[in-house]
This record gives C-alpha cells, sequence and structure tokens, in this order.
C-alpha cells in the first residue's frame, strides 16, 4: 500500500511540474523588487492560438515606467493606484510547443518573435498567441536574444521616423539618445532610408554609434548639439530628455522634432505647433498601432535583420530569476542597446 501511495504522489509532482511555469509579477508601484518570480499555470492556447515556450524577452524602458508608475502622467495608462497589468514583458522569442485547432499559421517547432502585445506578459516561461498577433519566423541568422532585443526599438523607430516624421532621401536627421533601445534602432533606420544622420550619445558610445551608421556623433557631455549652428529637418528625442522649445531653433524651416515620451506640455506644445505651416512638435503612440500595421514592419525588419541592414544590438543578459537586477541596471539610465532575459539556457 505505502509503495503505491509513493508512486502516485510522484505522478501529481510530475503532472503538476509539467502545467506550471514561472512568472515575473508585480502588484504595486515602486523600485525592482516590486517584482517577484511565481509559478502560475501554463496558459492553454484557444482553438485560434499558440503557445509558445520563450526562450528570450526584454526589460525595456517603457517597462521600468510602467513598474514605477512614474511620472504620475503615466498611471492613466498603467492604472492610478495600482497596475492594470501585473505582468510585463513585450518582445520576446521562442519555440511554438502548441497550436488550436483552427492554427494554420504556425505549426510546432517553428522559431518566431515578435510581441506580446498591449497585455504584456513576455516575462516568463511560456505565452499564449493569437496566431494573427504579432509575430514571424525568427530571422535565420539570429540567436533567442538577438531576436527579441531587436523587436521593440525598430517596432518604434520606424513608425516615428517614416510616419509620424516623414523621413526622406537626402535629409538631416539628429537621433537624441542615440545609444538606447529606440535611438540606436533609430540611427539604424535614418540610414536605411539614405539620411545624413547625427547621432548624441556619451563619450563611451560615440565609436559603436559610428558603426550602426551614424555619419556625425556629438558626444552631449563635451557639446550641446544646440550651439553648433546644424539644423536638422528631423529630430527625435527617443529617451524623452530634451525639449521642443529648446531645440526648436536646430530645426529647419519646416522641421519636425519628434519626441518619444509623453506629458501634458509636449502634447500643448504639439498641439499648437500644428496650426502652422512652420516647425512642428509630434509624437506618436506606436505601440497601440493595429497588429497587421505592427506585422508588415515585423516582416520588414526580419528581412533587414537577415541582409544585415539591421543589428540587434545586447548590453547584457540577466536570467529570468535575476529580474531585479535587470530593471536596476535599466533604471542606471546608461545601458547600450537591449537588456536581454535568457528564459532557457544561454541566449
Amino acid at each position: 500500500m505505502t509503495f503505491q501511495i509513493t508512486l502516485k504522489t510522484n505522478n501529481q509532482n510530475s503532472i503538476y511540474k509539467e502545467t506550471q511555469m514561472k512568472a515575473i509579477k508585480y502588484t504595486s508601484y515602486g523600485s525592482p523588487e516590486v517584482l517577484k518570480v511565481v509559478e502560475l499555470e501554463r496558459p492553454l492556447p484557444a482553438d485560434n492560438e499558440i503557445r509558445i515556450r520563450i526562450h528570450a524577452t526584454t526589460v525595456t524602458a517603457t517597462e521600468a515606467t510602467f513598474r514605477k508608475g512614474e511620472p504620475y502622467f503615466s498611471r492613466l495608462f498603467t492604472g492610478l493606484t495600482k497596475p492594470k497589468l501585473t505582468t510585463l514583458g513585450e518582445e520576446l522569442s521562442g519555440v511554438v510547443e502548441t497550436i488550436g485547432k483552427e492554427v494554420t499559421r504556425f505549426k510546432v517547432g517553428d522559431e518566431v518573435f515578435g510581441t506580446a502585445g498591449p497585455k504584456f506578459g513576455a516575462n516568463a516561461e511560456y505565452i499564449t498567441s493569437s496566431e494573427d498577433g504579432v509575430l514571424a519566423m525568427k530571422p535565420s541568422n539570429m540567436h533567442h536574444g538577438e531576436a527579441a532585443a531587436s523587436v521593440d526599438g525598430f517596432l518604434t523607430a520606424l513608425p516615428f521616423l517614416r510616419d509620424t516624421g516623414k523621413i526622406q532621401k537626402g535629409q538631416k536627421v539628429l537621433i537624441y539618445g542615440a545609444s538606447g533601445s529606440i535611438g540606436s534602432a533609430a540611427v539604424q533606420v535614418a540610414k536605411y532610408y539614405g539620411t545624413d544622420v547625427t547621432a548624441v550619445c556619451s563619450s563611451s558610445n560615440v565609436e559603436w554609434v559610428k558603426a550602426l551608421g551614424a555619419k556625425h556623433v556629438i558626444d552631449y557631455t563635451k557639446q550641446d548639439f544646440n550651439i553648433t549652428g546644424e539644423t536638422y529637418d528631423i529630430i527625435f528625442d527617443a529617451v524623452g530628455k530634451i525639449s521642443y522649445a529648446e531645440s526648436k531653433k536646430s530645426l529647419s524651416p519646416k522641421g519636425i522634432f519628434l519626441e518619444a515620451g509623453f506629458s501634458m506640455g509636449f502634447l500643448t506644445q504639439a498641439l499648437l505647433t500644428s496650426l502652422g505651416n512652420g516647425k512642428k512638435a509630434r509624437t506618436a503612440a506606436t505601440g497601440l498601432r493595429k497588429p497587421e500595421e505592427r506585422m508588415i514592419d515585423l516582416k520588414l525588419l526580419k528581412e533587414l535583420l537577415e541582409s544585415g541592414q539591421m543589428k540587434p544590438v545586447v548590453d547584457r543578459t540577466f536570467p529570468l530569476d535575476q529580474i531585479v537586477e535587470a530593471h536596476k541596471y535599466v533604471d542606471l539610465g546608461h545601458k547600450k542597446g537591449n537588456v536581454v532575459i535568457a528564459i532557457k539556457g544561454k541566449e
């Protein structure tokens, strides 16, 4: 009798392990320590969904902002007193493990990369997604960490420059914060469109930002780009550190100032400048675009990655159980490109 009971208990433990997963969860705003590694039920895919075994995800500055709940203006989107979404992680790369009976676009074993969508949740071992989600086959020349790290920056920088900035070949474009996730992608996007790219970053990042495609690089610790006398058709603040007011004199007569961050003050400037025919201040909610629009851009990204025209930039990689350390590093504000979370092995 004892032998039979032991077998049943072991079997129950095995089933439990096969239906559970590790994920990152937080229920209050604050420092990185609010993030906890928890055990959750593995999600089951609906008929039109796939379940992905995530190999790599990332920590972005946006997610750090969501975690902190600062600036308070951001809580209009994330929840006034506590987070609406309790799981983070948008970028991902992994392998399709299970498919619903109506799925035709993917098959078990496909290596995919893309986004978790507006509900986030990629800081976990598994995630489900509609087969119509923003997912594509992983670039053949990338490992999972590189693939995951390439998504958010490009899907932000491309619509900012192409759709909001109306970027054109031969223009002069300045990227402020060129060493971050969005900025490093923006430098490469601006080069792809055949513009004269000036990047602004710190001393330690000058050479590798040049290698990404910047023709000119300004070290902001030594020089203010606003006193050089140069003017630009587009100034893209990829980190939300400068203002339209202080940059206005560096814009060409019909130049456009693009701001990746949101504030009531900037939105007021954007409204006021929209009334005239001169210089403009503009922003965009690139993460809220329709999935089909983002999907077109993800396919373009895959092509550019495989052809070598875009290069992912990975600063550091942390395992999932070091998510607090990863957020602390992002909070320093000095990351080069992307911070990757490896969920399965070395990514």
